[in-house]
């Protein structure tokens, strides 16, 4: 699966997988949001990598969670859903809107094949400085360079070069910008 090639998704070892980290999901998403140091901790033991800053608010959904690894200062909004089949890489200062999903789970396009339960993932990476919108939605596949700003309700298919706004279905630039780090 992390190897990009094609596999059963029904395999009995990853329906468990998937299954104890449902349960971890539902478990975080029930804590109260007071209850700070529990929501850590349990992000901790969910996520590949993340840290004491991360905030990730609640509802939050992922598969297999193992495989999303969270730079430093992460936040995410209500109903971040995370489809990691492959990894899911953000750097760090990255913020991410209400209703965002990330896939990285691909399906045949033939219907017979796809009726197999057979799939296959492609990684996504984010780098740093990361703004995404609201209800937008990153495909398979997908890299994004830093000081990038995806609007709302965007569609990212293709890859996103570095200092750029995107929005729009397909997602495409609007805009250049020079970070002000780097003004002169």
């Amino acid at each position: 699966m992390l190897a990009g090639e094609v596999y059963d998704a029904t395999a009995d070892a990853l329906v468990q997988e998937l299954n104890a980290m449902k349960d971890l999901v539902w478990e975080y998403n029930r804590l109260r949001p007071s209850q700070m140091a529990e929501r850590t901790a349990l992000l901790k033991k969910m996520l590949g990598r993340c840290d004491d800053d991360t905030f990730i608010v609640q509802p939050f959904y992922c598969d297999y969670g193992k495989q999303i690894r969270l730079g430093k200062r992460f936040f995410a909004n209500f109903g971040w859903t995370v489809l990691d089949e492959a990894f899911v890489t953000i750097g760090d200062d990255c913020f991410i809107g209400p209703n965002v999903s990330i896939y990285t789970a691909c399906h045949p396009i033939d219907p017979v094949e796809r009726n197999t339960r057979q799939e296959y993932a492609k990684p996504v990476t984010i780098g740093d400085n990361v703004w995404i919108g609201g209800s937008a939605t990153i495909l398979p596949g997908v890299s994004i360079g830093d000081n990038v700003t995806i609007g709302a309700g965007s569609v990212v298919t293709k890859d996103v070069e570095s200092n750029t706004v995107v929005a729009g279905n397909p997602a495409k630039i609007i805009r250049r910008i020079q970070p002000s780090n780097e003004k002169k």
